[in-house]
């Protein structure tokens, strides 16, 4: 099998925040992926902006060390490095004054794709629009890609989309989340809609239930003052477990299509139920033996911000009524992975003389990271004489077995959506109503338990989580299922 690499049209991107950590672990090295497998033309503009003063070539030798850290594997070779860095510049841009914008705006061609990556704090969001839009930067073909967090609460995020909005349309808003980028999660709606052998049995007759897991080995880190103040809840439910959420429950769009497919995940968020406390676990991690505690990491004792959270959700339409889907992420736990399990029923009866719930059904397995592919666990007889005896085995199809080599050349999750952005395709991006409901169905959960005031359960390092989310399931006969790095 051979991929097709299409390559985009000419472009100028400005990468404000250009000096940060984002663009040099992801932007910039994406780009250069890009670029080795042809897919940027040679006369694309890459422009780093920031309030520091840098010559070119010293950012041209920030960038270098980006790519030899971050993407130099089966890449090292210096003449394409040279190649990429002669697309590649640097202006000084004061975002809340004036300086470096008539310079920027000498660089910019308005015959071109423009785009603008806000790799920068959102509170920067709307003065850097603003002053797009002052120096005459934006255009029909202007495009600007913001990252989380899109907002704090229902309020933020409205006050920001009535900013960005009266500069730019929606259609030129690019709401980043690098999960949907990601090769498994475009395949879910591959499998889904391109098959006729799932979507019959995707619903409630046949779906027992659903498991959503973002499990981290890593602590907060040196993120502690910005995720005390988001706590799980904002940083990875409301955004993207939703968006997985959404991909896996949704109706087939009428085709796909940017609006069409945003119409059906708006669809899912609307008709999620409120959540009671009794079905959601709050957790810190603990200290242990050379790992510091929740407390030690974000410096302060009293702190009730979760670092785990697990909860039971129900979606309130024709198709999934009755269906729970389970939910939970954390830091500290005992394996990195990110899966999606879709748990279906039991045959009615078996015919086997075996107890049904003998045997734990049919699992699809969705594995986002790491070793992302999928996974099918069927029923078969086990191999040799004595009788029909049963036994599970998995289908297994892992994207690095299947591809082979062609695996090292799919695009990362930051490649493809800023390839995207460049194309003009909004289909893996948030659209603003869509944000703004999540963030209607997050704030009452987490006002109801800043108002009740509850400490989060302590959990164990190396852990699952705290015990009381095992009984969120256990307490229905269900478990989750083991996280495996």
């Amino acid at each position: 099998m051979v991929s097709r690499v299409i390559p985009v049209d000419p472009f100028d991107l400005v990468i404000f925040g250009g000096t940060g950590d984002l663009a040099r672990r992801k932007i910039l090295p994406g780009l250069y992926r890009r670029y080795w497998a042809g897919q940027l033309p040679d006369d694309a503009r890459i422009v780093g902006a920031s309030r520091h003063e840098m010559p070119d070539e010293e950012y041209r030798a920030m960038v270098r060390a980006a790519i030899e850290e971050f993407a130099i594997e089966g890449r090292d070779d210096a003449a394409r490095i040279d190649g990429f860095l002669s697309l590649v510049s640097f202006v000084a841009v004061d975002a809340t004054g004036e300086a470096g914008w008539s310079e920027l705006a000498e660089k910019i061609r308005p015959d071109l794709i423009q785009a603008y990556y806000f790799s920068v704090g959102p509170s920067l969001f709307g003065d850097l629009a603003e002053r797009l839009h002052k120096h005459k930067m934006a255009g029909k073909e202007t495009r600007i890609v913001v990252e989380k967090p899109f907002g704090h609460d229902l309020e933020s995020a409205r006050d920001l989309n009535r900013t960005l909005r009266c500069y730019f349309s929606e259609e030129q808003i690019y709401r980043i989340d690098h999960y949907l980028g990601k090769e498994t999660v475009q395949n879910l709606m591959a499998v889904r809609f391109g098959n006729v052998l799932f979507e019959p049995l995707w619903n409630a007759l046949y779906v027992d239930h659903i498991q959503i897991t973002v499990a981290e080995t890593v602590g907060v880190g040196g993120r502690g003052a910005y995720y005390d103040r988001s706590g799980a809840m904002r940083d990875m439910v409301q955004n993207h477990m939703m968006q997985l959420l959404c991909l896996i429950a949704m109706e087939p769009p009428y085709h796909f299509d940017p609006d069409a497919v945003r119409d059906e995940k708006l669809k899912v968020i609307r008709a999620l139920d409120p959540v009671p406390p009794e079905d959601i676990v709050r957790g810190q991690y603990a200290g242990a033996e050379g790992i510091e505690s929740y407390f030690t990491d974000v410096e302060d004792e009293a702190s009730l911000t979760e670092s785990f959270i697990a909860m039971k959700l129900h979606i309130s339409n024709w198709r999934w009524k009755g269906t729970p889907i389970y939910v939970r992420t954390g830091k500290r736990l005992k394996a990195r992975a990110s899966e999606i399990a879709v748990v279906f029923k039991h045959p009615p009866h078996s015919v086997f003389g075996q107890k049904t719930n003998d045997r734990r059904g049919n699992v699809l397995v969705i594995r986002l990271q790491p070793n992302e592919g999928m996974n099918l666990r069927v029923t078969i007889k086990e191999p040799g004489p004595g009788g029909m005896r049963l036994i599970e085995v998995p289908l297994d199809m892992s994207f690095a077995e299947a591809l082979g080599p062609e695996a090292a050349d799919v695009p990362d999750a930051y490649e493809r959506l800023i390839m995207d952005v460049i194309r003009g395709n909004q289909t893996l991006f948030m659209r603003g109503d869509e944000a703004e409901a999540a963030w209607a169905w997050t704030d009452p959960i987490i006002a109801q338990w800043e108002e009740q005031g509850d400490r989060p359960k302590l959990y164990d390092p190396g852990s699952t989580g705290p015990e009381e989310s095992l009984m969120l399931l256990y307490r229905e006969g269900r478990r989750w299922r083991d996280i495996q790095a």
